[in-house]
């Protein structure tokens, strides 16, 4: 009988090995588990152990002795204040002004745009769509070619040259930083809250306006609590975002000493203490949990408001009435001065022979495509079009943007097909929740993981510290939240019955797959694309710590010439990833008919995942 329960054992794990679902599943949980648990495990663990920069502070200790010494010194210190709090009370400041703007006018902008009978929303869609295209470093050059004051030295802005006088906490410091984090991503709340707006069913509003209620009411009783999931998500991901934003604290903030903990990260990692460095990332990565943590139960109280949300027929568009042109104005004003202005200045400075003056005798190409030496120019450096080192990091940034933005639209498909046809299976809640991990991580904490785990053979793999294929790990990993999300959203199109059918009539799984699901889904590949193209495009933040001469990007430019001084250099560098973007957008938009409505709004569905 033994035999026989043994025997019927080894009949069931054969057959569970045998399904090409189980093989791919857990192909894939053990792949997630080692890139993105194990780093956060191995981590954790280096906290406590003594490294071999630490035995001169730790005298008598030996190099992987158990220590709580870079936890105790985080917290219990001389140094705790300079090192922890202080950043982590800047940071969180940030953090909480950056939510509370971005979906206040988030949400606003959403409720107008999908809600009223505001006039001109083609033009403001693509307005909106700007800030999100340009990356925040973007933004934050943008801010200093405008309010630069002679604090730091080197060329005014635009505001002094045109005889305003400054306070330099208008230019530098906390203001800058949160008005400049609230510009990018506001815009990443209106593509959440909007894409909610266009799933509500209008029944329930119009049976309330019938008994009698007013708009207001409608409003705070009905169509609130029905975008309520995905205002939520996008307040958790804006303040993880700001939590731990990196290239604007570091433009802004580092030039006046004023740090967040995710630049106080980047100073101990780039003066080697890196335990230091580590332990500050597990606290990051605990306040992030403890945010999602709250959101998640939040979400699950309310989720029953959002059952009653089901797709149905277009609301009405309410009219503004005597408000219409006034909010029209107000708006034209707002992105003019939010988005037009700040762009056409950043472009502006770029073609100013003389930094900082801005006439049309002082007009030039020098800093586009100027020879090397030029009047000594900049101290001789050369236009950025003749620069070798652009031309490495523009084909370094294209090649990691189409290798991952291909690697992330396939594995996001592979996951969301496992985790929505493994719905109530172990295996695709787990895979699920794996996969949303990252989103817990803020960027440059995930590029403090893969530098902790990466910077040494590990597991018969070799290191890949300063590799291209270590960029490519990451900005994949970075992105599964999104890509997962978008791919189960896709597959939940594609009705099992297809598969079933095919199988009755003999087909295996990889020719179903093959014939069916993958020509299904095709139409979603292209949004998974765009959306991974234009994040890793983007990013600073992911990637700093990983930087080697060889594998630099556009991003990592930008932030090195500016530190540098060269503030024109980098406005052109700036201009050339905001064009690069934009053209992909817009081929993306043309071509595929991508809808980034559409596809943020997937990325949030069940429960309000990243």
């Amino acid at each position: 009988m033994e035999h026989s329960a043994l025997r019927r054992l080894r009949n069931v794990i054969i057959s569970a090995l045998s399904n090409p679902y189980n093989l791919i599943a857990i192909s894939l949980i053990i792949t997630l588990g080692y890139l993105i648990v194990y780093p956060i495990v191995d981590m954790t663990i280096s906290t406590f152990r003594v490294a071999q920069g630490d035995l001169r502070r730790i005298p008598g200790s030996q190099v992987g002795d158990f220590t709580l010494f870079h936890w105790t010194r985080l917290f219990f210190s001389q140094v705790s204040s300079a090192l922890l709090f202080t950043p982590l009370r800047n940071s969180i400041i940030v953090g909480a002004s950056v939510t509370v703007l971005s979906i206040a006018f988030g949400f606003s902008m959403a409720w107008l745009m999908v809600r009223s009978d505001l006039p001109l929303k083609k033009i403001f869609w693509l307005l909106l769509l700007v800030p999100y295209m340009l990356p925040s470093w973007t933004i934050a050059m943008m801010w200093m070619t405008i309010f630069r004051t002679g604090y730091m030295g080197g060329p005014p802005g635009f505001l002094a040259w045109l005889g305003f006088s400054l306070p330099d906490w208008v230019a530098y410091g906390k203001l800058p930083i949160i008005i400049v984090l609230s510009t990018s991503n506001f815009a990443f709340s209106y593509l959440l809250v909007s894409g909610a707006f266009l799933s509500v069913n209008s029944e329930m509003e119009e049976m309330a306006s019938i008994m009698g209620a007013s708009r207001l009411r409608i409003m705070r009783k009905v169509t609130f609590p029905l975008v309520l999931p995905a205002l939520l998500s996008a307040a958790i991901l804006t303040f993880s975002r700001a939590l731990g934003a990196f290239s604007t604290p570091a433009l802004l903030g580092m030039r006046v000493d004023y740090h967040t903990i995710s630049t106080m990260l980047y100073f101990s990692i780039r003066i080697r203490d890196h335990n230091a460095g580590f332990a500050i990332t597990l606290i990051l990565i605990f306040i992030v949990s403890i945010a999602v943590y709250m959101h998640q139960k939040l979400l699950g109280v309310r989720r029953g408001y959002a059952a009653h949300g089901g797709k149905g027929k277009s609301a009405a568009l309410v009219p503004l009435n005597k408000w219409k042109y006034p909010i029209l104005v107000l708006l034209i004003v707002f992105m003019a001065f939010a988005v037009i202005f700040p762009l056409a200045i950043l472009l502006l400075d770029t073609v100013m022979l003389i930094p900082g003056r801005y006439e049309l005798s002082n007009f030039t190409l020098h800093y586009w495509i100027g020879e090397f030496g030029t009047a000594a120019i900049f101290r001789g450096m050369e236009g950025v079009l003749r620069n070798p080192w652009f031309w490495d990091s523009l084909r370094t940034t294209m090649i990691l943007t189409l290798v991952v933005s291909t690697i992330g639209m396939v594995s996001g498909q592979l996951i969301g097909y496992i985790t929505s046809r493994g719905r109530g299976r172990l295996t695709g809640e787990i895979l699920n929740h794996m996969a949303f991990l990252p989103y817990m991580i803020p960027s440059i904490t995930l590029g403090a993981l893969y530098l902790s785990m990466w910077a040494q053979p590990r597991l018969l793999m070799p290191s890949l510290y300063g590799t291209f294929a270590l960029l490519v790990l990451i900005c994949v990993v970075d992105n599964l939240p999104f890509s997962s999300r978008a791919g189960t959203s896709n597959m939940m199109t594609i009705g099992y019955e297809l598969e079933e059918a095919a199988s009755i009539a003999g087909a295996s799984f990889f020719r179903r797959f093959r014939r069916i699901v993958l020509p299904l889904a095709r139409p979603g590949f292209l949004t998974g694309f765009i959306l991974i193209f234009i994040s890793v495009i983007r990013d600073l933040d992911l990637i700093i710590l990983l930087m080697s001469p060889g594998t630099t990007t556009l991003s990592y430019m930008v932030f090195t010439f500016s530190n540098s001084g060269y503030d024109v250099h980098a406005n052109v560098l700036s201009a050339i990833v905001f064009f690069i973007v934009f053209a992909a957008f817009i081929i993306a938009g043309k071509v595929g008919k991508v809808d980034l409505t559409a596809g943020y709004g997937s990325a949030t569905d069940g429960g309000g995942e990243r």
